[in-house]
C-alpha cells in the first residue's frame, strides 16, 4: 500500500506523458491499487483531451497570425534597406561634424593664444604707462592721478607680469615693477600724512579728497577708519557743546523738562545726517557693503556721547533716587518716604521720548546698512549680513542704555498709574443729573495716558508691560472698588414704601407725626445710597465700554508701530496683551449683571409680585354683564401699568439707556413668570378667558414700548395659555395642535395644555382626559 501511494504521487515533467510508467502498472497486484491508478489515468486523460480541445480551438487565430506574418515579409525587407541607408547617412554626418569640431577647437585655441598675447602686450604697455604716469603725477602732486596709475598696476594680472619678466624685456619689466612698488609705498605715506593734516585743519574738502584716494591703493579699511575718526571728532565736539548748553544754559520753560531728550535727539540727528551725506561717497568710491564699517566707527562715538547725556540725565533728574523711592513705596510692608505721582510725570515723559528717538535712529541705521548691501546685488544680503547688522544695533551701548532706562521706567509708570487711580477713586464726586461719577473718566484718562506714553517710547516690551499693568489695575483694583460699592446692595426704604402707599409706611409716618417730628435723615441717607448704587451700575457699564474702546484704539496705534518694522513675534505679544483686555471687559459685564440682578431682586421683585398677585382678587369667572363692566372700568391691568410706570420712572432717569433696557428685560421676565404662576391658580369662564386675553395684550403692548428688547418670546407661554382659555370647546385645541399648528411652535407640554384647559369651569374633565395630544 505504501508503494502504491508513492507511485500515485510520482509525476513526470512533461504534461503529455503519463505520470505512471508501464513497469509500475505491471508490478501492481492489488485491486485497490489498480483502481486508484486507473482513476488517476482517467483524470489525466480528461486533462489531455481538454488541452487538445483548447489547442485545436486556437488553430484559426494562429493561422490568421501566420498569414499576417507572411504579408509583412516584403515590408520588412524595405524597412531593412531604408535602415541601412539611414545608418550610412548618419555615419557620414558624424564624420563631417567631427572634422568641423576639430577645426573649431583649433581656431578657438588660436584665438585664446592671440588674446593672451594681446593682453600681455597691453599689460606691458600699461605697466610702462603706469611707471611713467605715476612719476609725473607725484612730481605734480596730482595724487588722484598717481593713485589711479597705482590702482591700474594693482589690477594687472600677476601671472602675465611673471611671464613678461621671463622674456627678452625682463630687465625693463623688473625696473618698472620696482619703481611702481616704491611709488605705491611713497603715495600711501603721502596720502596718510595729507589726510592727517586736513583733519587737523578741519578742512572737510581736503579730508574727502584724500579719503577717496584710499580705496584706489587697496586701503579700504584704513580709509574708513581714518575718515570715521575725523567724523567722530566733529560729532564729539558738537555733542559736548550741546550737553554743556543743556546743563548750564538758560532754556525756555517749555523745553526745560525735555532738555536731555532734545540733546540726545540732536546727537542722533547729527549722526544720521552724516550717514545720509556720506553714504553716496562711500558707495561710489569704496563700493557696496562698506557703509557698515563706517557706521561701526560712528556708533562707537555715539555710544560714548549718549552715555554722557544719560549720566547727566540720571544725575540731574534724580532718576535712580526716584526709582528707589517708588520701589520702597510699592512694597507695602515697608513704610517710608513716598513720592507724588505728578513729580514723576515729566521724567517719565522725557524717558519715553529719549527711547523713541533712539529706536527711530536705530531703525534708520538698519535701513541704510541693508540698502547698502543690496546696492551691488539684492541676493548678496545674506543671513550673515543681517546678523551682523542686528548684532551691531542690539549690542551697542546706546541700545543697552535705553533698555536700562526703560527697565527703571516701567515700575515708575506703574506706580504713577496706581497712585493716580487711587487718588481718583478717593476724590470721586457725583454731580446730580450725571449718570456716572468722576472717577471713571479720571481713571481711564490716567490709564490711557500711561499706555499712550509707553506706546510713544516705540518699545514693544515696554508697551506690553504697561498694557498688562493697566489691565491689572482695572481688573483687580478698580473693579474691586466698584464691586465693594455694589456689594452694599440697593436699599429698600420707608420712603419707597410711602411712595407706593404701603400701610406699614403710613403707620410709620403716623407714629413719627405723633411724636411731633418726621425724621428725614435716614431717608436722605438711603436716597444717597440708592443714587450711589445706580451710579455705580453706570460706572461699571461705562468701564466695560471704555475697555473695549481702549483695545480698539490700541490695535490701530499698534498697527502703525508694526508698519515701522516690528517683527511677527512682537505682534503676537501685543495681541496676547490685548486679548487680556477683552477678558477684563467681560468681567465688568459680569459684575454689571450681578448688580442688575441685585437691583431686580431688591427693588423690583418685592413690588411686582404683590401687583401680579392682585390678579387673584379679580374674578375671571364672569358673565356678559361683568365682562361689559370690566371693559368700561378695567379692574387690574391699567393699574398694574401705572404702577410699573411709576416704579421704572426713577430708574429711567438714573440709569444709562443700555442698563435701563437690561433692567426692563429682567422685569419683563419676572412679570411673565409670576403671571404664569398666578393664572394657574385662577378659574375662568369663556368671557373670563377673553378678558384675560385683553389684559395680556394690553400688558404686552405697554412693555413693548418701554424697551428695545423683544418681549413676545418671553410671553409666548402666556399667550398660548390665553389662546387655550379662549376656546369654545375642548376639542377645538386639536385645530391648533400637532400637524395643524402651522407656523406656531407650542411652548406648553401636553400635560400643561390639559392643566390650562382644566381652568375653564365649563370644560368637563372627561373631555379633557379624552384628548389625544
Amino acid at each position: 500500500m505504501a508503494d502504491s501511494g508513492a507511485v500515485a504521487a510520482k509525476r513526470c515533467d512533461s504534461g503529455s506523458v503519463s505520470s505512471v510508467s508501464m513497469e509500475t502498472i505491471s508490478a501492481l497486484t492489488e485491486l485497490e491499487d489498480l483502481e486508484r491508478v486507473y482513476q488517476q489515468l482517467c483524470a489525466q486523460e480528461k486533462e489531455v483531451e481538454a488541452e487538445l480541445d483548447r489547442l485545436v480551438g486556437q488553430e484559426g487565430t494562429i493561422h490568421t497570425k501566420m498569414l499576417a506574418l507572411q504579408r509583412m515579409g516584403p515590408n520588412l525587407q524595405l524597412i531593412g534597406g531604408d535602415a541601412s541607408q539611414l545608418s550610412g547617412m548618419i555615419t557620414f554626418t558624424c564624420s563631417l561634424a567631427e572634422n568641423v569640431s576639430r577645426k573649431v577647437r583649433q581656431l578657438d585655441l588660436a584665438k585664446t593664444r592671440l588674446y593672451n598675447v594681446i593682453q600681455r602686450a597691453d599689460d606691458i604697455l600699461d605697466l610702462k604707462f603706469c611707471t611713467d604716469g605715476v612719476q609725473t603725477a607725484l612730481r605734480n602732486e596730482d595724487y588722484e592721478q598717481a593713485a589711479a596709475h597705482i590702482h591700474r598696476y594693482l589690477s594687472l594680472d600677476q601671472s602675465v607680469i611673471e611671464l613678461s619678466r621671463q622674456g627678452e624685456e625682463s630687465s625693463a619689466v623688473d625696473a618698472s615693477l620696482v619703481m611702481l612698488q616704491e611709488a605705491e609705498q611713497k603715495l600711501k605715506v603721502i596720502v596718510a600724512e595729507k589726510l592727517d593734516e586736513a583733519v587737523a585743519a578741519v578742512d572737510l574738502a581736503q579730508v574727502e579728497r584724500f579719503f577717496k584716494i584710499f580705496p584706489l591703493l587697496g586701503l579700504h579699511q584704513q580709509g574708513l577708519a581714518r575718515f570715521g575718526q575725523y567724523l567722530c571728532s566733529q560729532l564729539a565736539s558738537k555733542a559736548e557743546e550741546n550737553l554743556l548748553l543743556a546743563t548750564g544754559g538758560d532754556l525756555g520753560e517749555k523745553r526745560a523738562p525735555l532738555v536731555f531728550a532734545d540733546t540726545l535727539t540732536l546727537l542722533l540727528e547729527g549722526i544720521a545726517r552724516v550717514v545720509e551725506t556720506h553714504q553716496p561717497i562711500v558707495e561710489t568710491y569704496y563700493g557696496p557693503g562698506h557703509l557698515y564699517t563706517l557706521i561701526t566707527h560712528l556708533q562707537q562715538e555715539c555710544d560714548r556721547q549718549a552715555q554722557k547725556i544719560v549720566d547727566k540725565f540720571i544725575q540731574q533728574r534724580g532718576y535712580h533716587n526716584k526709582f528707589q523711592i517708588v520701589q520702597s513705596s510699592m512694597m507695602k510692608s515697608i513704610p517710608g518716604e513716598r513720592i507724588e505721582p505728578r513729580e514723576l510725570d515729566p521724567v517719565l515723559t522725557e524717558v519715553t521720548l529719549m527711547n523713541a528717538r533712539a529706536e527711530l535712529y536705530l531703525r534708520f541705521l538698519r535701513r541704510r546698512m541693508l540698502a547698502d548691501f543690496e546696492v551691488g546685488d539684492a541676493q548678496s544680503v545674506t543671513q550673515e549680513h543681517q546678523q551682523n547688522v542686528e548684532k551691531l544695533l542690539k549690542l551697542c551701548l546706546l541700545s543697552r542704555t535705553m533698555q536700562e532706562l526703560i527697565g527703571y521706567y516701567i515700575p515708575m509708570e506703574e506706580y504713577y498709574m496706581r497712585e493716580s487711580v487711587n487718588k481718583a477713586v478717593t476724590m470721586d464726586t457725583y454731580e446730580k443729573g450725571q449718570l456716572t461719577s468722576s472717577m471713571v473718566d479720571d481713571c481711564f484718562y490716567i490709564v490711557k495716558k500711561c499706555i499712550s506714553r509707553a506706546l510713544s517710547s516705540s518699545s514693544i516690551d515696554c508697551l506690553c508691560a504697561m498694557i498688562n499693568h493697566a489691565n491689572s489695575v482695572l481688573e483687580s483694583d478698580f473693579r474691586e472698588v466698584l464691586y465693594n460699592k455694589l456689594r452694599q446692595g440697593f436699599p429698600a426704604t420707608t420712603l419707597q414704601d410711602i411712595q407706593r402707599g404701603v400701610s406699614s409706611a403710613v403707620s410709620l409716618m403716623q407714629s413719627s407725626l405723633q411724636q411731633g417730628k418726621f425724621n428725614t435723615l435716614g431717608i436722605e441717607s438711603t436716597e444717597n445710597a440708592k443714587a450711589a448704587f445706580l451710579v455705580t451700575l453706570n460706572n461699571v457699564e461705562v468701564c466695560s465700554e471704555n475697555i473695549t474702546t481702549l483695545k480698539r484704539n490700541l490695535e490701530n496705534d499698534c498697527s502703525k508701530l508694526f508698519n515701522q518694522g516690528s517683527g511677527s513675534g512682537d505682534q503676537a505679544k501685543i495681541e496676547s496683551c490685548l486679548s487680556d483686555l477683552v477678558n477684563t471687559s467681560a468681567k465688568f459685564k459680569d459684575l454689571l449683571q450681578e448688580g442688575l440682578t441685585e437691583l431686580n431682586t431688591t427693588a423690583i421683585k418685592p413690588q411686582v409680585k404683590p401687583w401680579i398677585s392682585s390678579f387673584l382678587s379679580i374674578s375671571h369667572n364672569i358673565e356678559e354683564e361683568e365682562f361689559n363692566d370690566y371693559e368700561a372700568n378695567d379692574p387690574w391691568v391699567q393699574q398694574l401699568i401705572v404702577n410699573l410706570e411709576q416704579l421704572m420712572a426713577e430708574f429711567k432717569m438714573a440709569l444709562s439707556p443700555v442698563i435701563y433696557d437690561t433692567l426692563t428685560s429682567l422685569m419683563t421676565s419676572l412679570i411673565s413668570i409670576e403671571m404664569e404662576k398666578t393664572v394657574l391658580k385662577c378659574s375662568f369662564s369663556r368671557l373670563g378667558g377673553l378678558q384675560f386675553d385683553k389684559e395680556l395684550r394690553s400688558l404686552v403692548a405697554y412693555l413693548t414700548t418701554v424697551t428695545t428688547w423683544t418681549i413676545r418670546d418671553k410671553f409666548a407661554r402666556l399667550t398660548q395659555m390665553a389662546t387655550i382659555l379662549n376656546l369654545e370647546r375642548v376639542t377645538e385645541i386639536l385645530d391648533y395642535w400637532g400637524p395643524n399648528s402651522g407656523p406656531l411652535t407650542w411652548r406648553l407640554t401636553p400635560a400643561e395644555v390639559r392643566q390650562v384647559l382644566a381652568l375653564r369651569i365649563d370644560f368637563r374633565s372627561e373631555d379633557i382626559k379624552r384628548l389625544r395630544l
